[in-house]
């Protein structure tokens, strides 16, 4: 089962006097990097909040927000009441004004509030977590419904590339007379004696280097192995796009050997499904 880098969750935890919300976005990317935005009083936290997305997530570009509201009567910051005077003051004698003016110009102004620092309580500090794990629970719920969606879609396209492969097996044999045909017609029109023999055994040579036999075996195989390996408990992006460059390496080789407009056709349509999968794997986990 294969799992989507892309995903979101969010959990509200309410306490008391506050509400804590968590939020947590991903989108793709090769490596872990994690940004993430909480008040300055629970940056102490933030390590504990890394590893448990670093070990849920794995991969990905993660955005992780954590919201204080404050929702009963208590509150740790206060109106720097001497400083503001003072502000208000200079202000006054700078220019007249109203004082409800000059008090809301001098609230703006550096050291205006004081905050009481105090430590994070265990029980805010549990409910922290708690949001944090829940948020990444419904993140994983959405990483997985989103790989159900890819994992439909690749195996859609593996059968059209299947559909496609079995088609240039058909053509293989007329290729081939095609060939053969078109060497022994410029021979011909060279106009000079030959030995018989020697021509089938330079002929048999040359139609060995057009020979797709093992191309075509080893991209049944490795369309095969993909869809195993999609079919697997664990979401293997790296491995399905170690796959996918096998898979491109064997359709780039018998293009180049095909030497026939019918079956290059064929080889073009496969090149096209294949890069529409090399998109979405950019996606998976």
């Amino acid at each position: 089962m294969i799992q989507s880098m892309t995903g979101f969750g969010k959990h509200v935890v309410q306490l008391p006097s506050k509400k804590i919300t968590v939020e947590i976005k991903s989108l793709n990317s090769k490596n872990l990097d994690i940004n993430a935005r909480m008040p300055q009083g629970y940056r102490e936290m933030e390590l504990d909040i890394r590893k448990l997305i670093a070990d849920e997530l794995v991969r990905g570009k993660v955005d992780f927000g954590l919201l204080i509201e404050i929702t009963g009567e208590e509150t740790t910051s206060e109106v720097n009441k001497g400083v503001v005077l003072n502000y208000m003051e200079q202000l006054r004698e700078l220019a007249d004004g109203e004082s409800l003016k000059l008090l809301e110009l001098a609230l703006r102004m550096p050291d205006a509030m004081k905050s009481d620092k105090t430590d994070i309580e265990d029980a805010e500090r549990k409910a922290v977590l708690e949001a944090t794990h829940a948020a990444l629970s419904k993140m994983m719920d959405f990483r997985s419904e989103e790989g159900s969606v890819l994992e439909k879609d690749f195996v859609q396209r593996l059968e059209t590339l299947r559909a496609r492969l079995e088609d240039i097996k058909k053509l293989d044999p007329s290729r081939l007379d095609t060939i053969r045909e078109r060497l022994e017609r410029a021979v011909s029109e060279l106009r000079v004696e030959i030995d018989a023999n020697r021509f089938e055994q330079e002929l048999i040579y040359y139609l060995e280097k057009y020979d797709i036999t093992e191309e075509k075996v080893r991209l049944a195989n490795h369309l095969d192995y993909f869809e195993t390996t999609l079919n697997t408990k664990d979401s293997n992006g790296k491995k399905l796009g170690f796959i996918t460059q096998e898979v491109g390496r064997e359709i780039n080789t018998i293009g180049s050997k095909a030497n026939f407009a019918p079956m290059q056709q064929l080889v073009v349509q496969m090149k096209d499904e294949l890069e529409k999968i090399k998109e979405q794997m950019l996606n998976v986990l």
